[in-house]
């Protein structure tokens, strides 16, 4: 039965891709509707279980780090794409399984969104995870946040061995008590706590400290040029030199530590790890175009979206800002949130500035709210980009923020147009 699931998904992927689509959800929506029984057959052959990652703000890049530090020791399986249904870790599942229907890897780490994250622990149990916060994110599908943090305990509940969860976001720390696997956590030094604001300290709340010992904590963020943090791991302080910049990233590497230690990892072989880790797709990737820096980060919420324009204080000056906003399902049809995002730090920095996407002129209003001032309102993303890229000097940077949908076109664009570095 397994080997005729993958023989439909791979015949189904190869198709997609001689048509130019990408393939990444369809071949798992076919074989999970011919064979529902595919994903946890298959699942069942890992010898160490599969792990979820889920939460609201950083599972990508968090599941990146995961997979690249396990892989020291382990073959892992992975959905890096960022296609974070179910459908989603089917094909993933599907197209790394050899023509015999066999899986040649030790363990599957897979992000999942938090609503499709329940659907996936009803089908396949979860040796492990990873649990990371709990923001306000396209209501029109989650509701307040609360409900998420349901969503989240239902993950909890389900994993048979280890839970790990953010000790500084009390929503996810509360968890620990709807699981019976062993619960650990992560965190940050509480001198850096305000840097980490949940969703209540956004709005003005009073900052609070976890209390619980973490196995893996964040000790000190970049200072100036320099990529490296200190991270404690277990019990010994390492500095990494983290190629995913970015404050948030390295609260999530420390998410990633933690969760390695599970594994039996020791602390030297996790930090070396956590070196190798690249930026994820489409969140912080730098690419040249005409001699150009082009950096695409993704943004989908407030909270996210404050933590990424803070890299905006990076080495390289920043001249141009182009800023996409799509309303499709996958992006959240209600936009409102961007009400909720305080962008009145680029209104201090010297770039030219630009909005794009389906609801570039509500972009534009939103930023001038802020005093703000855009100098072109562009519905095309690639033009808004080829726009941006011809108004600033070779060398310097064009910072582009982005919502999911228009992510994925602005990628192949911007592969097309330059090269990634």
């Amino acid at each position: 039965m397994n080997v005729l699931a993958v023989w439909l998904g791979k015949l189904t992927l190869i198709a997609l891709r001689l048509i130019g689509r990408r393939g990444n959800a369809l071949p798992g929506l076919v074989v999970e509707k011919v064979f529902p029984g595919y994903l946890p057959r298959a699942m069942a052959t890992l010898p160490e279980g599969v792990v979820v990652v889920s939460g609201t703000n950083g599972k990508t890049t968090t599941t990146k780090m995961v997979a690249t530090v396990l892989g020291e020791r382990l073959r892992v399986l992975t959905n890096d794409t960022g296609s974070n249904f179910v459908r989603g870790a089917i094909t993933a599942t599907i197209e790394h399984a050899d023509w015999r229907g066999r899986l040649p890897y030790d363990v599957a780490v897979f992000e999942l969104d938090e609503a499709w994250a329940v659907r996936f622990v009803a089908i396949v149990a979860p040796r492990r995870a990873l649990l990371l916060n709990v923001m306000r994110d396209q209501l029109d599908r989650f509701g307040e946040i609360d409900t998420t943090a349901a969503l989240l305990g239902k993950v909890a509940a389900a994993t048979t061995g280890d839970v790990v969860l953010n000790r500084d976001d009390q929503r996810i720390a509360a968890l620990a008590a709807k699981t019976k696997a062993t619960v650990s956590y992560y965190g940050v030094l509480p001198a850096l706590r305000p840097l980490f604001p949940t969703d209540e300290e956004l709005y003005g709340g009073p900052i609070a400290v976890g209390s619980v010992p973490a196995r893996a904590e964040l000790l000190a963020l970049p200072v100036g040029t320099s990529p490296t943090i200190e991270l404690r791991i277990g019990g010994t302080a390492h500095r990494v030199d983290l190629r995913a910049e970015g404050a948030h990233n390295a609260q999530n590497a420390a998410g990633a530590a933690a969760l390695a230690l599970t594994f039996g990892f020791d602390s030297e072989t996790v930090a070396a790890g956590l070196g190798h880790v690249s930026p994820a797709f489409g969140r912080g990737q730098r690419f040249v175009v005409d001699g150009r820096i082009v950096v695409l980060q993704l943004v989908k919420n407030p909270g996210g979206f404050r933590q990424t324009l803070r890299t905006l204080d990076g080495a390289v000056p920043v001249a141009a800002i182009v800023v996409v906003i799509n309303d499709d399902y996958a992006d959240g049809r209600d936009v409102s949130w961007l009400w909720d995002v305080d962008f009145t730090a680029l209104a201090a920095v010297p770039a030219r500035v630009y909005t794009a996407g389906t609801r570039a002129a509500d972009m534009a209003v939103r930023l001038r709210y802020d005093e703000v001032s855009t100098d072109e309102v562009e519905p095309d993303p690639e033009k808004a980009l080829r726009s941006a890229v011809a108004a600033v000097a070779p060398g310097e940077q064009v910072v582009i923020f982005s919502t999911y949908t228009a992510m994925w076109a602005l990628h192949a664009t911007l592969l097309r147009l330059g090269v990634p570095q």
